[in-house]
């Protein structure tokens, strides 16, 4: 018993990271950033969405991510609480 509930603890430990992602400003990060902190947003994703803010300028709110290709609203929802949206400026 002290050891199926020593690996259930240790599972539990192993998904911590993947289930509490941070908030990221999709105005000031990079790449990498938006990729690790947004669900379901990898390196290309993310990639478009530095590309996309630097061709039109900051996101004014959270639901302009689905201007960019490849997010769709769905996404967006999920991600709602994690991402934060400045004017733009470092």
């Amino acid at each position: 018993m002290k050891r199926l509930t020593t690996a259930a603890a240790l599972f539990l430990l192993a998904l911590s990271p993947m289930s509490f992602a941070g908030q990221v400003d999709i105005n000031t990060a990079d790449a990498e950033t938006i990729s690790t902190e947004l669900n379901g947003i990898g390196l290309a994703k993310a990639k478009a969405i530095v590309e996309y803010r630097k061709k039109h300028g900051p996101f004014r709110s959270a639901e302009d991510l689905s201007l960019v290709k490849g997010i769709g609203e769905r996404t967006v929802e999920k991600n709602r609480a994690d991402i934060k949206v400045s004017s733009g400026k470092k």
